[in-house]
């Protein structure tokens, strides 16, 4: 599948093709909307580790960290939450390909704890915020600094309880790690911080009145940029139907480029972003009230479409007339992004 990786020499991220094999993870370039068929690297897993979630970059919540036997690291970034943690749980099977057991409780550490299916993280923030009932906010000092709008992790611990999301304390400091894995919220001062290079994941987040974290909103600096009224605020306020990259052909220079689209409800909107920028905003978008989707035969290029693309492609044609071409991975992922599209049509 497609994954954001940062490159070695020159820090910048480039959206890569990746085929995990039992002892290496190859990844391709993307050339006219087709792979290129000799891989543009690879890496070697024979005494690799992995660090997931990787919390080193604060705009990119969603990293796999690689570390090769050489002491090389790869930055891998994912669409979402599942995603990575399907990625990361391949990926360190092929690492562990010859200890079956660590695999297994691998499987069991990602099976001990399931979110309620009616229940989001979004909507735990959202609550979490609301001034009569959310999470006391507090100034704290810490070794000589202070904070702001800060709660420790045993009061949101308590406040996950008491609002029925979690039945434990256990279960709650789980839930507060996948808060932080998302970028919901954030360890500030020392102990927390330290916290989060812990190896083992149910470390990352302490059940501590010492520790110290915040919304990772309240970090950012507030701004109003002309360019952030290009989107109405309820295009983007829509629930997350679907997510993952898709490769879409340009509307004036007719190039591919791989994009992070992603599918919203109630207002039903389709957004795309790039994936190699560090601002996470959409550069495009569209209602898809009155729209057309459709699959695109792959016997010969269509009408419309340029290059010797791979395949797998469907249309959109929304209801100003302006046609879409994208490209899925596989037929059976085209067939997802289609019946998932047109009920919102």
């Amino acid at each position: 599948g497609f994954l954001p990786l940062q490159g070695h020499i020159v820090r910048n991220w480039k959206v890569r093709w990746f085929v995990l094999l039992q002892d290496k993870l190859l990844y391709y370039k993307i050339e006219g909307g087709k792979k290129e068929p000799f891989p543009k690297g690879r890496i070697l897993l024979d005494g690799c580790t992995i660090t997931c979630p990787c919390l080193e970059y604060e705009n990119r919540p969603l990293l796999i960290k690689l570390k090769t036997k050489t002491n090389t690291d790869y930055f891998l970034e994912c669409c979402s939450r599942e995603e990575r943690d399907s990625w990361a749980l391949d990926i360190t099977g092929a690492i562990h390909a010859g200890h079956p057991v660590q695999v297994q409780e691998l499987h069991r550490m990602k099976n001990s704890f399931k979110l309620l299916e009616n229940i989001s993280l979004h909507h735990i923030v959202e609550r979490m915020y609301d001034s009569s009932t959310g999470i006391k906010l507090t100034r704290n000092l810490d070794q000589g600094n202070r904070y702001k709008e800060t709660f420790t992790g045993s009061a949101l611990v308590d406040w996950l309880i008491s609002n029925s999301f979690a039945v434990s304390r256990f279960e709650a400091v789980t839930l507060a790690s996948m808060l932080m894995d998302e970028n919901f919220i954030r360890p500030v001062g020392v102990r927390s911080t330290e916290a989060t290079r812990s190896s083992d994941p149910s470390e990352k987040f302490l059940d501590d009145s010492t520790a110290l974290y915040m919304f990772a909103e309240s970090s950012k600096k507030n701004t109003s940029s002309k360019e952030e009224v290009h989107f109405n605020i309820s295009e983007l306020s829509g629930k997350i139907v679907k997510q993952g990259f898709l490769v879409k052909q340009g509307h004036k220079r007719k190039n591919w480029k791989v994009r992070k689209f992603v599918l919203r409800a109630d207002p039903a909107f389709l957004h795309y972003y790039d994936p190699t920028k560090e601002e996470n905003k959409p550069v495009g978008g569209f209602s898809l009230r009155g729209c057309l989707v459709s699959a695109l035969e792959d016997n010969g290029v269509p009408a419309g479409v340029k290059g010797n693309v791979q395949g797998n492609l469907f249309k959109i044609i929304t209801k100003n007339d302006i046609h879409y071409y994208i490209q899925a991975s596989s037929k059976a992922e085209r067939v997802q992004w289609i019946e998932a599209i047109k009920p919102l049509t």
